[in-house]
Protein backbone atom coordinates (compact mmCIF):
# COMPACT_ATOMS: atom_id res chain seq x y z
CA UNK A 1 0.00 0.00 0.00
CA UNK A 2 1.49 3.31 -1.06
CA UNK A 3 2.23 5.88 1.62
CA UNK A 4 0.76 9.32 1.00
CA UNK A 5 2.32 12.09 3.07
CA UNK A 6 0.13 15.19 3.05
CA UNK A 7 1.39 18.57 4.26
CA UNK A 8 -1.41 21.05 4.98
CA UNK A 9 -1.53 24.73 5.91
CA UNK A 10 -4.03 27.51 6.47
CA UNK A 11 -5.54 27.21 2.98
CA UNK A 12 -6.77 23.74 3.93
CA UNK A 13 -9.16 25.14 6.55
CA UNK A 14 -10.00 28.45 4.88
CA UNK A 15 -13.13 27.07 3.21
CA UNK A 16 -14.41 25.98 6.62
CA UNK A 17 -14.37 29.61 7.70
CA UNK A 18 -11.17 29.59 9.70
CA UNK A 19 -9.17 32.67 8.85
CA UNK A 20 -5.64 32.25 7.59
CA UNK A 21 -2.88 32.82 10.11
CA UNK A 22 -1.92 36.40 9.34
CA UNK A 23 -2.24 38.99 6.64
CA UNK A 24 0.47 40.85 4.79
CA UNK A 25 1.06 43.49 7.46
CA UNK A 26 1.82 40.94 10.16
CA UNK A 27 -1.49 41.21 11.99
CA UNK A 28 -3.50 38.22 13.14
CA UNK A 29 -7.16 39.23 13.26
CA UNK A 30 -6.22 42.73 14.34
CA UNK A 31 -3.46 41.77 16.76
CA UNK A 32 0.27 42.13 16.32
CA UNK A 33 1.49 38.53 16.16
CA UNK A 34 4.30 39.43 18.53
CA UNK A 35 1.68 40.25 21.17
CA UNK A 36 -0.32 37.04 20.89
CA UNK A 37 2.05 34.44 19.44
CA UNK A 38 5.33 34.74 21.34
CA UNK A 39 6.50 33.75 24.83
CA UNK A 40 7.34 37.42 25.40
CA UNK A 41 3.81 38.47 24.53
CA UNK A 42 2.40 35.94 26.97
CA UNK A 43 4.73 37.12 29.72
CA UNK A 44 3.80 40.77 29.10
CA UNK A 45 0.01 40.32 28.88
CA UNK A 46 -1.17 36.79 29.60
CA UNK A 47 -4.84 37.78 29.80
CA UNK A 48 -4.75 39.20 26.25
CA UNK A 49 -3.11 36.05 24.91
CA UNK A 50 -5.49 33.69 26.73
CA UNK A 51 -8.49 35.66 25.48
CA UNK A 52 -7.15 35.61 21.93
CA UNK A 53 -6.94 31.81 21.92
CA UNK A 54 -10.26 31.50 23.74
CA UNK A 55 -11.85 33.29 20.79
CA UNK A 56 -10.07 31.00 18.32
CA UNK A 57 -11.21 27.96 20.31
CA UNK A 58 -14.82 29.13 20.39
CA UNK A 59 -14.74 29.74 16.65
CA UNK A 60 -13.52 26.19 16.09
CA UNK A 61 -16.77 24.81 17.53
CA UNK A 62 -18.76 26.88 15.03
CA UNK A 63 -17.11 25.45 11.92
CA UNK A 64 -16.93 22.00 10.38
CA UNK A 65 -14.62 20.11 8.05
CA UNK A 66 -14.91 21.06 4.39
CA UNK A 67 -15.04 18.71 1.42
CA UNK A 68 -11.25 18.67 1.11
CA UNK A 69 -10.90 17.37 4.68
CA UNK A 70 -13.49 14.68 3.97
CA UNK A 71 -11.85 13.62 0.71
CA UNK A 72 -8.45 13.28 2.37
CA UNK A 73 -9.96 11.08 5.08
CA UNK A 74 -11.43 8.77 2.42
CA UNK A 75 -7.97 8.22 0.93
CA UNK A 76 -7.28 5.94 3.90
CA UNK A 77 -9.46 3.33 2.16
CA UNK A 78 -6.80 2.87 -0.52
CA UNK A 79 -3.55 4.26 0.86
CA UNK A 80 -1.52 4.57 4.00
CA UNK A 81 -2.02 8.26 4.80
CA UNK A 82 -0.09 10.53 7.16
CA UNK A 83 -1.13 14.16 7.46
CA UNK A 84 1.41 16.65 8.75
CA UNK A 85 -0.42 19.91 9.37
CA UNK A 86 0.64 23.41 10.32
CA UNK A 87 -2.96 24.06 11.41
CA UNK A 88 -3.98 24.06 15.07
CA UNK A 89 -7.62 23.10 14.42
CA UNK A 90 -9.00 19.55 14.67
CA UNK A 91 -10.83 19.49 11.33
CA UNK A 92 -8.72 16.68 9.87
CA UNK A 93 -9.61 14.48 12.84
CA UNK A 94 -13.28 15.43 12.73
CA UNK A 95 -13.36 14.53 9.04
CA UNK A 96 -12.13 11.05 9.88
CA UNK A 97 -8.36 11.16 9.29
CA UNK A 98 -6.68 8.87 11.81
CA UNK A 99 -2.99 9.75 11.51
CA UNK A 100 -2.47 13.50 11.99
CA UNK A 101 0.66 15.24 13.25
CA UNK A 102 0.28 18.84 14.39
CA UNK A 103 3.52 20.75 13.89
CA UNK A 104 2.33 23.94 15.57
CA UNK A 105 0.24 22.52 18.40
CA UNK A 106 -3.50 22.17 18.93
CA UNK A 107 -6.17 24.67 19.95
CA UNK A 108 -8.04 22.03 21.95
CA UNK A 109 -5.07 21.27 24.18
CA UNK A 110 -3.27 23.21 26.89
CA UNK A 111 -0.03 22.59 28.72
CA UNK A 112 1.77 23.58 31.89
CA UNK A 113 4.01 26.62 31.72
CA UNK A 114 6.51 24.66 33.80
CA UNK A 115 6.48 21.31 31.98
CA UNK A 116 5.86 21.34 28.24
CA UNK A 117 5.11 17.60 28.31
CA UNK A 118 2.23 18.08 30.78
CA UNK A 119 -0.49 18.39 28.12
CA UNK A 120 -4.24 17.98 28.50
CA UNK A 121 -7.34 18.31 26.35
CA UNK A 122 -9.18 21.59 26.93
CA UNK A 123 -12.43 22.64 25.25
CA UNK A 124 -13.55 25.63 27.33
CA UNK A 125 -12.08 29.07 27.97
CA UNK A 126 -8.64 29.11 29.59
CA UNK A 127 -8.15 31.87 32.17
CA UNK A 128 -5.54 33.06 34.64
CA UNK A 129 -5.73 30.77 37.64
CA UNK A 130 -6.23 27.59 35.62
CA UNK A 131 -3.25 25.52 36.70
CA UNK A 132 -1.66 22.13 36.25
CA UNK A 133 -1.60 19.66 39.16
CA UNK A 134 1.62 21.22 40.44
CA UNK A 135 0.10 24.70 40.54
CA UNK A 136 1.66 26.26 37.46
CA UNK A 137 -0.43 28.35 35.06
CA UNK A 138 -1.68 26.55 31.97
CA UNK A 139 -1.05 28.03 28.50
CA UNK A 140 -2.29 27.19 25.01
CA UNK A 141 -0.58 24.14 23.51
CA UNK A 142 0.58 26.24 20.56
CA UNK A 143 4.08 26.60 19.15
CA UNK A 144 4.79 30.32 19.29
CA UNK A 145 7.38 32.26 17.32
CA UNK A 146 10.82 31.68 18.78
CA UNK A 147 9.90 28.29 20.24
CA UNK A 148 11.12 24.89 19.12
CA UNK A 149 8.87 22.75 16.92
CA UNK A 150 9.00 19.45 18.82
CA UNK A 151 7.24 17.38 16.14
CA UNK A 152 9.51 18.45 13.28
CA UNK A 153 11.92 15.51 13.62
CA UNK A 154 9.07 13.00 13.50
CA UNK A 155 7.70 14.81 10.44
CA UNK A 156 11.09 14.59 8.73
CA UNK A 157 11.24 10.82 9.27
CA UNK A 158 7.72 10.45 7.87
CA UNK A 159 8.56 12.47 4.76
CA UNK A 160 11.48 10.15 4.07
CA UNK A 161 9.00 7.27 3.68
CA UNK A 162 6.62 9.03 1.28
CA UNK A 163 5.68 7.32 -1.99
CA UNK A 164 3.65 10.40 -2.94
CA UNK A 165 3.88 13.88 -1.39
CA UNK A 166 0.87 16.21 -1.40
CA UNK A 167 1.08 19.84 -0.28
CA UNK A 168 -2.18 21.72 0.29
CA UNK A 169 -2.88 25.33 1.21
CA UNK A 170 0.56 26.36 2.34
CA UNK A 171 3.16 28.50 0.63
CA UNK A 172 5.95 26.28 2.00
CA UNK A 173 7.87 29.50 2.64
CA UNK A 174 7.99 29.34 6.45
CA UNK A 175 10.65 27.19 8.09
CA UNK A 176 11.10 24.64 9.54
CA UNK A 177 7.91 23.28 7.88
CA UNK A 178 9.05 24.49 4.46
CA UNK A 179 12.07 22.22 4.62
CA UNK A 180 10.00 19.05 4.86
CA UNK A 181 9.49 18.69 1.12
CA UNK A 182 13.25 18.30 0.70
CA UNK A 183 13.30 15.08 2.72
CA UNK A 184 11.27 12.99 0.29
CA UNK A 185 13.22 10.76 -2.05
CA UNK A 186 14.31 12.30 -5.34
CA UNK A 187 11.66 12.08 -8.08
CA UNK A 188 8.87 11.30 -5.60
CA UNK A 189 5.60 12.35 -7.29
CA UNK A 190 4.57 15.62 -5.62
CA UNK A 191 1.30 17.52 -5.91
CA UNK A 192 1.12 21.18 -4.84
CA UNK A 193 -2.41 22.54 -4.37
CA UNK A 194 -2.80 26.27 -3.82
CA UNK A 195 -4.94 28.94 -5.54
CA UNK A 196 -1.90 31.19 -5.91
CA UNK A 197 1.04 28.81 -6.22
CA UNK A 198 4.53 30.17 -5.76
CA UNK A 199 6.05 27.53 -8.06
CA UNK A 200 5.37 25.92 -11.44
CA UNK A 201 4.96 22.30 -12.50
CA UNK A 202 8.15 20.48 -13.46
CA UNK A 203 9.25 16.86 -13.82
CA UNK A 204 7.78 15.01 -10.80
CA UNK A 205 6.02 18.13 -9.43
CA UNK A 206 2.41 18.80 -10.45
CA UNK A 207 1.01 22.20 -9.47
CA UNK A 208 -2.79 22.51 -9.16
CA UNK A 209 -3.80 26.17 -8.92
CA UNK A 210 -7.11 25.67 -7.11
CA UNK A 211 -8.67 26.06 -3.68
CA UNK A 212 -8.37 22.99 -1.49
CA UNK A 213 -11.77 21.38 -2.20
CA UNK A 214 -11.34 21.61 -5.98
CA UNK A 215 -7.64 20.82 -6.00
CA UNK A 216 -7.94 17.73 -3.80
CA UNK A 217 -10.55 16.20 -6.11
CA UNK A 218 -8.32 16.84 -9.12
CA UNK A 219 -5.32 15.37 -7.32
CA UNK A 220 -7.27 12.22 -6.42
CA UNK A 221 -8.20 11.75 -10.08
CA UNK A 222 -4.51 12.00 -11.01
CA UNK A 223 -3.22 9.49 -8.47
Amino acid sequence: MKHLVILTGAGMSAESGIKTFRDANGLWEGHDVMEVATPEGFAANPELVLDFYNQRRRQLFEVKPNQAHLDLAELENNFKVTIVTQNVDDLHERAGSTNVIHLHGELLKVRSTKNENDIKTWKTDLVLGDTCKKGYQLRPHIVWFGEDVPMIEKAVEICKTADILIIIGTSMQVYPAAGLMHYVSENTPTYFIDPKPSIDSKESLTVIAEIASVGVKRMIELI
